[in-house]
């Protein structure tokens, strides 16, 4: 993966910003640590930051093609064809896993490649199709590709966002990058938190709306949608969407087509020429994927995959058990790796290093997070980036098939509001009384709530199991996995490595999305359409075993340490977020070690000490960042 950054300003020779471009791009070298690269004319800069996973020396970016032929454009009802003199210059962050496809059709229409990334059948793909492109693509992608005959910019998102796209208009210049830290050394871009954004902070975070960020007038492009810019403006397509539509299959046809769809999801995305590796849980979703994974290598007669799983330091001492985490990971680890002899390594991590490591992982999300649920993870894939370079995970499986407890809890259906977020009027009682009397969250998270139900395509034939289950589940879909999709990127590509989610196949979740609850949710188990078909590759008790989280750390003296930073922070006069904060009620919260708020601060582990990190990481933010507050 990688990392891209670009402008386009039709009012002035922005050649002569060239150091401009090359400090936004430098911003992005933890994305990008092999190679960078530099585009920059009259009016385009394009700037790349290269994580070197396909064709070393064939995928240089950013890359530009000369066509001076004609081209059958390929758009639907049309015969047109197009003569071109032209460059057509690209900057990519992704992975295409239809590469095969796509060439085939490409040389079938006249077209000749120079190497076998997928960078080059990107680019060439686009020449053909246009912005129809999108509609052919099964991967995970942000690109830009700079059209120098039309002077017009065409960028575009993958389905879910698995990779990043930000951009803003400042001053006649349209600025966009992989993550927000770059397009703030463009020189005009303002730093600006305002109730907007701070309504986002306190009252969605750590998750987002869509297409928004904290910061005004700084825009996240959304999922499947592209974007063109050109002397006219802005002009923002919707290319794909969840179809509803009446299952018409029956039990056995579906268990066979969801078993296709899961093998060919999971073996596009093993196409990699640096190491590779699963991460491994135990649980049915990173079981299920480093089972096909190992077969594949076997097949191929390649080396034993190799696995790692996190752990932390005293944990089977400190463990405690609940409903959500019934027990840890170890035995089922040791279970999946003596049963696929696989070559698996355990990264245990420390508590001082989950506290320490707030700050990067805010740094990484140019936002505060999921407080030790992002450090965790940003730690893990930095023990494992010396001996691999590309992982696929198990994350989204919960997503896509509905298994989480809120599909299941008819206080969570019924609230109202986003059933991992319920604790809306504790959100309210943590600001300034000040600025509470500003900004409503509740009216804010209503708000957006219902704009986003809005969208939800309901069928008449849907019993009223499936509506109510079609609304949450495209919530979840679009807001709570697009948190931790956010998560994945950027704590991986901090460290340089490329996490893959096979369960993100827009494929598998088109299909899914329509199979009937009851089928879904087979014998009233979560994932229970997964687990049956899952039990003929997987031994019973991975299979029957009872969904567990992403692993955290039990040790208490992590509550200790957030604890005393929180506590530092207070008593500062200084420390920015005091201005924001309700004081009495935070010291309440210190105090009772995080329960005086009463309900979980986001999903259902990020308690007391994920919420005083997580007030923590704010405050980082500010001191970093340093918006102008305009409320």
């Amino acid at each position: 993966m990688c990392g891209i950054v670009g402008f386009v300003n039709y009012k002035q020779d922005v050649s002569r910003f060239r150091n401009i471009l090359i400090n936004m791009n430098n911003t992005l070298v933890r994305r990008g640590p092999d190679e960078d690269g530099y585009y920059i004319r009259k009016h385009i800069a394009l700037a790349h930051k290269r994580l070197i996973v396909i064709d070393p020396e064939g995928g240089k970016q950013p890359m530009v093609e000369s066509c001076s032929k004609s081209i059958p454009l390929q758009k639907e009802n049309s015969d047109m064809v197009i003569n071109y003199n032209s460059n057509f210059v690209i900057s990519y962050n992704g992975q295409i896993y239809n590469t095969d496809e796509l060439r085939k059709t490409l040389e079938e229409n006249g077209f000749t490649f120079n190497g076998h990334c997928d960078t080059e059948i990107l680019l060439k793909s686009y020449i053909f199709y246009g912005k129809d492109v999108v509609k052919h693509l099964n991967g995970i992608y942000a690109f830009a590709i700079w059209d120098s005959q039309k002077e017009e910019l065409f960028i575009a998102r993958d389905h879910f966002g698995v990779k990043p796209l930000f951009y803003t208009m400042q001053n006649n210049s349209f600025i966009f990058a992989s993550e927000i830290k770059a397009i703030f050394q463009y020189p005009s871009v303002e730093k600006i938190l305002d109730s907007q954004g701070i309504s986002e902070l306190f009252g969605i975070g750590p998750a987002h709306t869509p297409g928004t960020t904290i910061f005004n007038n700084i825009f996240e492009l959304k999922p499947a949608h592209f974007l063109i810019y050109n002397r006219s403006g802005i002009h923002i397509e919707k290319y794909w969407n969840l179809r509803s539509e009446p299952h018409t299959e029956n039990f056995t046809q579906t268990c066979e087509h969801l078993e296709y769809l899961l093998k060919d999801s999971i073996t596009r995305q093993l196409v990699s020429d640096v190491p590779l590796c699963t991460f491994l849980s135990g649980g049915l979703d990173s079981s299920i994927i480093t089972k096909f994974a190992s077969d594949y290598c076997q097949e191929n007669n390649l080396p034993p995959l190799d696995t790692y799983s996190i752990d932390y330091i005293d944990n089977d001492k400190n463990f405690v058990k609940s409903d959500f985490q019934p027990n840890s990971d170890n035995y089922y680890i040791n279970l999946m790796v003596s049963n696929l002899k696989t070559n698996h390594h355990s990264i245990v991590l420390d508590t001082p290093e989950l506290a320490d490591s707030l700050y990067d992982a805010m740094i990484a999300r140019d936002m505060p997070g999921m407080a030790d649920v992002d450090s965790s993870l940003l730690l893990f894939c930095k023990n494992v980036k010396p001996t691999a370079t590309v992982s696929l995970t198990g994350e989204c499986a919960d997503e896509i098939f509905g298994g989480y407890p809120w599909f299941f809890r008819d206080d969570a259906l019924q609230s109202g509001t986003f059933p991992w977020s319920i604790a809306i009027n504790e959100r309210q009682t943590l600001l300034n009384p000040s600025i509470a009397k500003k900004i409503n969250l509740k009216e804010y998270i209503d708000f957006r709530y219902n704009e986003s139900l809005s969208n939800v395509e309901i069928l008449a034939s849907d019993s009223s199991e499936t509506a109510e289950k079609r609304k949450i589940s495209y919530l979840t879909l679009n807001w709570f996995m697009q948190t931790l999709l956010d998560r994945s990127d950027r704590m991986a590509m901090y460290n340089g490595f490329e996490l893959r989610v096979p369960f993100c196949d827009y494929r598998l979740a088109q299909y899914v999305w329509n199979i009937p609850w009851e089928i879904k949710a087979l014998n009233g188990r979560e994932k229970g359409l997964l687990r049956y078909i899952s039990r003929k590759f997987l031994p019973a008790e991975i299979v029957d075993r009872k969904k567990s989280p992403y692993p955290k750390t039990h040790n208490p003296t992590y509550l200790a340490k957030v604890k005393s930073m929180l506590s530092d922070i207070m008593s500062n006069p200084k420390a920015p977020i005091n201005y924001l904060l309700n004081r009495d009620y935070i010291l309440n919260i210190l105090e009772t070690d995080g329960k005086a708020f009463s309900r979980p601060w986001f999903g259902q582990l990020m308690t007391g000490p994920q919420l005083m990190a997580y007030l923590c990481q704010v405050n980082m933010w500010l001191e970093k960042y340093q918006p102008k507050i305009k409320l």
